[in-house]
């Protein structure tokens, strides 16, 4: 089995125009791409290019200045979550990232929330993703948590482990409403990552990948992909596994590498 390969076209081929990145993207061989904020994009000129290029949109950023853990933010969250479902349709994009924390330029987490307990937090994304997951089936679009590593790139940001949000998403229990699973954050949180795909692999809706350290291509780091992208295909993974990732030297090498690699 090949899993199906997706590109984040806001880290690779960002020397292209925007339109452009669909068509370089499937002739690269991706079946589908990725990006992260749809509100500085054009949604005609988005879906267009998609559908020009033969690419499935696979999603986007859904959240941006408001958090799950902040109980004052349960409807701007979801507010905000809606126009992204809503653009989400307009382009046919399938699914929308989300997150704990409001995140800033950079990816720079914007709130701590060292003033709120564990419980709060936790009780707060229960609530709030419950919601979501409601909005996720009643408008047939995924949703995935993403779990960002807490020293490197995010710190600050409260959903850090595999486990929490895979057994939030399992309490709430919805098909729509998944974990994404980002080998390059979870390997410098946790590692284990092989084991970690064992036990949570029905929870898991999305993959990204990137080396580590750095967040460059595969085979630019420590992290065994090979051995990975064939566990994942050992434990029955279906879903798409996204290259959100930026290239040690270009988008070429990078992709060469990636083809070879995954």
């Amino acid at each position: 089995m090949s899993l199906r390969k997706c590109a984040c076209i806001d880290t690779l081929y960002t020397e292209l125009e925007w339109k452009d990145r669909f068509q370089a993207a499937k002739n690269d061989g991706f079946e589908a791409v990725e990006f992260w904020d749809w509100r500085i994009r054009d949604a005609e000129e988005t879906r267009t290019a998609a559908e020009a290029a033969g690419i499935t949109i696979s999603g986007f950023n859904g959240d941006a200045d408001y958090s799950l853990v902040d109980p004052t933010h349960y409807e701007a969250y979801l507010k905000d979550l809606k126009a992204s479902v809503d653009w989400a349709k307009k382009v046919g994009a399938k699914s929308v990232t989300i997150h704990s924390n409001a995140l800033g330029d950079g990816g720079i987490v914007v709130n701590h929330y060292d003033e709120l307990s564990d419980t709060v937090k936790l009780c707060s994304m229960y609530k709030t993703l419950t919601a979501a997951a409601k909005m996720a089936e009643e408008n047939e679009i995924n949703m995935n948590l993403e779990a960002l590593n807490i020293t490197t790139d995010h710190v600050g940001n409260f959903l850090k482990t595999t486990q929490m949000g895979a057994e939030i998403c399992r309490l709430i229990g919805s098909p729509r409403l998944k974990v994404l699973y980002d080998v390059y954050h979870m390997q410098i949180n946790e590692g284990c990552i092989c084991d970690t795909i064992t036990n949570y692999v029905d929870q898991i809706g999305h993959i990204h990948v990137a080396d580590a350290p750095g967040r460059h291509e595969p085979g630019t780091g420590e992290i065994n992909y090979k051995k990975v992208i064939r566990h994942l295909e050992a434990c029955g993974y279906e879903g798409r596994v996204g290259y959100e990732l930026f290239p040690e030297t270009d988008t070429k090498t990078a992709v060469k590498a990636i083809m070879e690699w995954c």
